[in-house]
């Protein structure tokens, strides 16, 4: 068995979790099959089961104008070169509408069964149109091209699964979920506090960390806005990496900047994408863990978190639910929009919500190691990459009748 990988993202250019999710896969899948993965970037790699092959990131899209246009024809272009190399593989599968180019191209030129998993959907993402500007059209619209040509569609979460059916109407036999995993011996609760004193960060006192994009999706304009409801005192630690425009970046750091006036929190902004040591680390020692996504087709963080022994506050969205059992892992902040039948809605009421759940866990030590504890369990048992991988190979298997 032979699967190819078809990715914007792989280390060492990785800045999201679809990234990471390709990372993790094709080495766990390797141990099992043989892998090959093309992505953006130089780079060569083989190892045992597993060949890496970078499309070098010089092309004629770096001309284009508009510039929001030039990660769409860079996207296509990587898509052709992707295809014009030796192909020799059972499957081919895509992550991320910046491959579907070529997925599609090699399942109508070369025959191969294509496989697509869905990180998240373009179609419930339009603040991407503030990157892409009429490019994110054109995504969407690759988007259902690709899902439709798919032998099989893999969504990270049940909810993803049923966004997937409702809004294509593909057939539900060929939509699967396969979970995102954890590498439990990588994730683990960690001791160390070296990453917490270069940062800054007062190993002493308890803290609540985020660590994501900044983007309209992760939320952090509403955690930021939470902070004014949070008991005065906390330290708030916020981790961020690659905006998606210099607009939001701007908006974000003014937010920031406000609330560090105020002395009421000790508010320390870390402006790095981390290690994996240095995540740990953190993650290990925070008394919560904060994820206000707005649109989440899973939420690797809210796992990554779980692993390390963390207690959870996360917006109830998508595969989030799947993820952190409200009330035992975590707790659960329902997220809303738009006005209800009811009437209009407190437009702070999510902000509210978010910071009385937190406030709750802060005063509440023991329900938070209990949480901790209950989440690294639900890791090892339900997340393993050894199992995911397992599921992925089998799915292979269903569409090459090996």
């Amino acid at each position: 068995m032979r699967v190819l990988f078809l990715t914007n993202e792989y280390p060492p250019n990785v800045y999201g979790g679809a990234g990471t999710h390709v990372d993790y896969l094709s080495r766990f899948l390797s141990r099992l099959i043989q892998v090959e993965v093309r992505c953006f970037g130089d780079q060569v790699r083989h190892a045992d089961g597993l060949c890496v092959r970078g499309f070098g990131n010089k092309n004629a899209s770096e001309l284009c104008y508009p510039r929001s246009l030039r990660p769409v024809f860079g996207a296509l272009q990587k898509c052709l070169d992707f295809n014009t190399f030796e192909m020799d593989a059972d499957v081919v599968h895509c992550h991320t509408w910046y491959s579907y180019f070529g997925g599609i191209i090699a399942k109508l030129n070369y025959g191969i069964p294509l496989v697509i998993t869905v990180h998240s959907l373009e179609l419930l993402r339009p603040w991407k149109s503030e990157q892409l500007g009429r490019g994110y059209d054109f995504t969407c619209w690759l988007e259902a091209a690709a899902l439709r040509a798919a032998d099989a569609v893999v969504a990270v979460s049940a909810e993803t699964r049923e966004d997937v059916l409702r809004l294509f109407g593909l057939p539900k036999r060929r939509v699967h979920v396969v979970h995102n995993g954890i590498d439990l011996d990588e994730y683990t609760p960690a001791r160390g506090v070296g990453t917490l004193r270069s940062y800054g960060i007062d190993s002493s006192q308890p803290y609540i960390l985020f660590i994501g994009r900044i983007t309209r999706q992760k939320g952090v304009m509403h955690l930021i806005r939470a902070i004014r409801h949070f008991v005065p005192g906390l330290q708030i630690v916020i981790c961020t990496d690659a905006p998606d425009t210099p607009e939001i970046e701007t908006e974000i750091r003014s937010a920031i900047a406000e609330m560090q006036r105020c002395h009421q929190w000790r508010i320390l902004w870390i402006q790095k994408r981390l290690d994996v040591q240095s995540k740990v680390e953190l993650y290990s020692h925070a008394s919560i863990f904060i994820c206000p996504s707005i649109y989440e087709p899973f939420g690797i963080i809210n796992l990554e978190a779980m692993a390390c022994g963390t207690a959870v506050v996360a917006s109830a969205v998508g595969g989030i639910k799947e993820v952190v059992v409200d009330g035992v892992t975590g707790l659960l902040v329902p997220f809303r929009q738009s006005t209800e039948i009811i009437g209009p809605l407190d437009p702070d009421r999510f902000e509210v919500d978010l910071a009385a759940r937190v406030n709750a866990l802060m005063a509440d030590a023991v329900l938070r190691q209990k949480m901790g504890t209950a989440g690294r369990l639900r890791a090892e048992k339900v997340f393993s990459w050894n199992i995911i991988a397992q599921q992925m190979q089998d799915l292979y298997r269903e569409l090459v009748r090996v």
